[in-house]
Formats: structure tokens, sequence, C-alpha cells
């Protein structure tokens, strides 16, 4: 019985493998996250900034930012940043595109940490088009999300990830082990971006505390989120908007795309954090822009289903749950839960390996 429940296991997976793209439905994984030891001893209220930060990150290290640049006369420059949560879509700030200009001479480079020497693993791409929130409100920053549309979708791999965006049974105010990520790490005084990817480890603050009197004084909207340190020296600058902040999940070993640099008041002041657009909030408006849900759902609170072309959001953590019953329901049923990416990479192995003795008996 346990061999014939394996077989149908591997008949489950093998069309699933063979049909998804190659991010194979996963988010918020950083293969190379383990050779690289961020350093975050100094950070604190007298540390050095994100925006004054050092010599950058290694390769592969934050594998879903990308970069979003436009050409002018005077060369091409980095505007501002985004992350990936689609092979085709990108998720950004609408501040990153001021007034009705036209997106040809936008392009984004995703796959990189040194946007002066991409390095061949990098992708580059044009926009195709972007979608700006319908209520986006420029003077207050409120809505202040926007979706990138790649000219062509982009192969995922170490250094090329997509962004899990959280739906509402995360408690995001429960996770601790954040950071944020950017270009835009030059001090305000300077004529230009450093072009290494830098990073900071930051915590999340309470809203109401950032949007107190002596705080943020009620500009903070209930769709952002603050992150940073009470007391300052870590926080986002101008420049560094679109920016993912990015917390680990407080079980497995993935990230959640939590936020977006939005706005913020002067560059590393006490009790004046970053301000981030909350991924969460507005992911039911991601979906209906990315058409994995109708504008006028039904009643019934039920997820869609997810095509091997629409599947930015599914996180990781979305268990197979698998009950083997043999005769009626009982308490000796048995419940096997797995992260799904882990049981689909374990079922690929698993036929590549029968494959391989098939052919050794042959």
């Amino acid at each position: 019985m346990a061999l014939l429940w394996l077989l149908l296991l591997l008949a489950l997976a093998g069309p699933v493998g063979g049909t998804w793209d190659s991010c194979r439905g996963t988010c918020g994984l950083r293969p190379l996250a383990f050779d690289h030891n961020g350093d975050y001893a100094t950070l604190g209220s007298s540390a050095t900034s994100l925006v004054k930060a050092g010599p950058g990150v290694p390769p592969g290290t934050w594998p879903g930012i990308v970069s979003i640049q436009v050409t002018l006369e005077n060369g091409t420059w980095h505007m501002c940043s985004g992350a990936l949560i689609h092979p085709q879509w990108a998720v950004t700030v609408a501040q990153c595109f001021r007034g009705d200009g036209a997106i040809s001479v936008y392009k984004v480079v995703i796959g990189a940490t040194d946007l002066a020497q991409p390095g061949p693993k990098a992708e580059l791409r044009h926009i195709q088009r972007v979608l700006k929130h319908q209520s986006y409100v420029e003077a207050t920053a409120r809505n202040n999300i926007a979706l990138v549309e790649l000219d062509q979708p982009v192969e995922c791999s170490d250094y090329i990830q997509l962004g899990c965006v959280p739906d509402s049974s995360l408690e995001v105010s429960e996770l601790k082990t954040c950071y944020m990520a950017g270009w835009r790490a030059s001090p305000e005084s300077a004529p230009g971006p450093r072009l290494l990817l830098q990073e900071a480890k930051v915590r999340l603050i309470d809203v109401q505390l950032c949007n107190s009197s002596r705080w943020y004084g009620g500009a903070v909207h209930p769709q952002d989120l603050c992150a940073g340190y009470p007391r300052g020296g870590i926080d986002t600058c101008q420049g560094d908007i679109g920016g993912p902040l990015i917390c680990k999940d407080h079980v497995g070993d993935y990230f959640w795309l939590v936020g977006l640099a939005s706005w913020g008041k002067g560059c590393t002041g006490e009790k004046r954090p970053g301000v981030f657009t909350s991924t969460q909030h507005f992911r039911g408006w991601i979906q209906v822009q990315l058409g994995l849900v109708s504008s006028n759902p039904a009643p019934t609170p039920t997820e869609p289903a997810l095509t091997p072309h629409t599947t930015p959001m599914l996180p990781p953590s979305t268990a197979l749950t698998l009950t083997v019953i043999e005769g009626p329901p009982s308490d000796s049923s048995i419940t096997i839960s797995f992260p799904k990416h882990i049981l689909l990479r374990f079922f690929q192995a698993l036929k590549d390996f029968l494959e391989f003795l098939r052919n050794k008996m042959r």
C-alpha cells in the first residue's frame, strides 16, 4: 500500500514539475544565502546607515530585488528599486513613475548587485506597461504601489528569485528578522548613488507608535509599515524608494516581501524610521491586476486556481497535506505536511533516481 501511495505521489508530481516555469511556483528563496554572513554587529543608534553603507553585498544575497533604470540624454540612471513577484512582473512604488512619461526610456535589471558590472547572471528587460494604483495620491504617498510588466519573462536561478507577498493569515508584526536593501547608498551631499547593492538589518516598529505625535504625527497611512530603529541610524533615504523590506519567516527558511520603501523624513533621524508600503495590504489588488482573481469576486472566500504562469505569490510554506486513511476515518490517520517546494524537489530527485535504476536494469 505504501508503494502504491508513493507511485501516486510521483504521478501527481510529474506533470507539475514538467509544466511549471523555472521558478517552480515557489518564492522567498535565497539559494546563496548560506554563503553570506552579514555583519550587523555595528547596526544601531550610532551605526552607519544603509545610505552611507560599505562595499555592498555578495552576488545573489537578495535575488528578488530589481533595479528600475531610466535612460536620459546624460546617461542611464538607477531611479528606484522593486521586487520580482512573477517571472514577468515586478512590484515597486508608484512614486517611481512620476508624470506620464514614455515607458520606453525605462529598463529593469534583475539578478545584479553591482550595477556597473551586472555580470552574466543578470537579466535586462524593457517595460511593457506600468500599472499604478488607481487611488495613488502623490502628495501624501497614499496607495503608493505599482506593478511593472516586463517585455519578456525571466528565468529563475541562484541570482533571480520571486518574492513572497504574504496573505492575511501571516502576522507580519510578529516577524523579528527583517532587512531592507537598495542601491542608493551615498550620503545626501553626494551627486549620485553608489552602484553596489546595500543591505541593513532593521526592526519592524509598531505603526501606532510610528504615527504618534512625537514621531510622524498621523502621516503614516493604515496600509504602511515602519521599520528601522527608534533612535535612528538605519533608514531608507531619498533615492531608495521601492526597495524591498524582507522578513524571515519565524518557522521556515524563507523570506517574505512585506514592504516597499515609500518615504521618510530626512535620513536616519531619531523617531524617523523608514515608511514602507505594505504588500500584504495590497495583495488582493496585485492579484486582480495580474488576473489571478476577478475584480468582482464571488462571495465564497476561496483562493483562485493558480496556473503554471500565474504563481507569483504562492509562498513555499503552502503545505501539501497528505492524509492516508485505510478503512473508516480514525485517530490513526497519518497526516504529512511539508513545504511545497521541498516536496517537489524530493519527488523530482526520486523520479530521477527511479529513472536511473530503470536504465540500469535494461
